[in-house]
């Protein structure tokens, strides 16, 4: 019986040139500060056998530490709110400054949180970027309990709640390393939808908990300490259960090769429309509606205080995975092109609706807006490896070819890029809004400017990647 119907343990140790890498024996290695060597999820019989049970465990952590995060991040969306009730005297635009700074570093702080995981290791830089939302979850705690506290130290603290956005980064990069390539869309979407729900469990409970038992003032300062002690079970959970891959490397080759390529600039700008304005409608909802409905800007249950604003960030993150659902099924531009038509009519009948000053209508207007941004999210990511795929084609560059491998790399990086650069939309999309309320003492101006930046947004995805061009091989991305 030759080797080819059935080949056995001895065949394959004398035939060792026969076996592809994703078949050969993988034997892992352990090393102390739980580092792995050999790790090949792409080997089914390790997958299955080992790999599995591992990557599944890093991606549990890995969600939880990235979900307090975004908690950290957005803490001040739904903070500023309450700042006038515990003392303080801010002007809008103060408001407005201290719920779009933290966007803003954040989005930087994503560039170089991509490679850290490369050079430290999944599992350290864990644990490390988890320790460090221990400063403004602590500082805030302190500044807000003093009504005198400077405007300037309030921005310095919201500034740095900026270091839980760079957490995405860094935590997808990490979890890409674990899963094999028919996996990782599904690993990449439950760690990416479990970080933006931070956003809205951070507006759901924090009402809550600093209103229980308050008697003449919140006790507000409990906004910032009550995250203390899941970020320590964070940290732990990360050392104790996590694991560092040797395999994971810093790819800056790639990175500097998809900053050469006009598809990662034009995703940008599309992502800017979709993920940015989902971050930055949900930082500055509940102040929207305190400005708007005052008396809808707080819901009493029993001793403590709800607000409805965390319903746009909720509605928004579960619509995301259905957004990369349906770009599988009928193509990502498809999807965002209808994604940005039903952003255009959003803001357009938030336009229309706000002189009724109905608070119900209003939030059905942004519940549509946000569950339109959150579909955009899904299927604007799922447009990036398609459109690299299509370059190959349209170059003649197969798989395991120099020029294929070096797409895939860009591929690769072009995702962390991407993300960091669409995250400036959080910090735009209040500034748009100060801006307006400063210049005509309301929001309309800056809404007829979404408008239009959404349908420039959609004829741009319709012109370049639904109408086939030779550039991508003749594809509907």
């Amino acid at each position: 019986m030759t080797t080819t119907d059935s080949p056995s343990t001895t065949d394959t140790a004398a035939s060792p040139r026969t076996i592809s890498p994703a078949d050969a024996p993988v034997t892992l290695a352990h090393r102390p500060g739980r580092w792995i060597d050999g790790w090949n999820p792409e080997n089914g019989a390790f997958w299955e056998s080992q790999g599995r049970s591992i990557a599944r465990r890093n991606l549990g952590w890995s969600i939880f530490a990235e979900f307090l995060g975004f908690i950290i991040w957005q803490l001040w969306s739904i903070v500023v709110v309450m700042l006038p009730a515990a003392g303080f005297t801010l002007s809008s635009s103060e408001l407005f400054w201290l719920i779009s700074l933290p966007s803003l570093v954040g989005a930087t702080l994503r560039f170089p949180y991509t490679f850290m995981v490369a050079i430290f290791g999944g599992r350290n830089w864990t644990i490390v970027s988890a320790g460090l939302l221990l400063i403004p979850a602590t500082l805030l705690g302190f500044v807000v309990a003093n009504p005198e506290t400077p405007f300037g130290v309030l921005l310095l603290v919201a500034a740095l709640g900026g270091v839980g956005g760079g957490n995405f980064a860094s935590s997808m990069a990490n979890i890409t390393y674990f899963f094999p390539q028919k996996e990782k869309g599904w690993a990449l979407g439950l760690n990416a939808a479990g970080g933006n729900l931070g956003t809205a469990v951070a507006q759901f409970a924090v009402p809550i908990v600093v209103t229980i038992g308050a008697a003449a003032t919140i006790n507000i300062s409990l906004a910032g300490w009550m995250w203390i002690p899941l970020i320590l079970v964070a940290m732990w959970g990360a050392w104790r259960y996590m694991d560092n891959l040797s395999s994971a490397k810093a790819d800056f080759a790639g990175a500097a090769g998809a900053l050469r390529e006009p598809h990662l600039w034009l995703m940008a700008l599309l992502y800017i429309g979709t993920f940015g304005s989902f971050i930055g409608f949900a930082s500055v909802f509940p102040k929207l509606i305190a400005d708007q409905f005052p008396e809808y800007s707080s819901f009493q249950i029993g001793s403590a205080s709800l607000t409805l604003a965390f319903l746009g960030a909720l509605v928004g993150s579960l619509a995301r995975p259905f957004g990369g659902r349906l770009a599988d099924r009928i193509g990502g531009a498809r999807v965002t092109v209808g994604a940005f038509s039903v952003m255009a009519l959003g803001a357009l009948s938030l336009i229309w609706t706000m002189p009724m000053q109905n608070f119900w209508v209003f939030l059905g207007c942004f519940l549509i807006l946000f569950a339109a941004t959150g579909v955009g999210n899904g299927s604007t990511y799922r447009m990036i490896p398609s459109i690299f795929a299509a370059r190959g084609l349209a170059r003649h560059a197969l798989p395991g070819t120099p020029e294929g491998v070096m797409l895939q790399r860009r591929a690769a990086a072009a995702l962390g890029l991407i993300s960091a650069i669409g995250a400036y939309g959080g910090f735009l999309i209040p500034q748009v809004l100060n801006a307006s309320q400063l210049a005509t003492g309301g929001y309309t101006a800056a809404f007829y400017g979404f408008v239009g930046a959404y349908v420039a947004l959609m004829i741009i995805t319709v012109v370049v990647y639904v109408i086939p061009r030779t550039s991508l091989a003749g594809q509907r991305i």
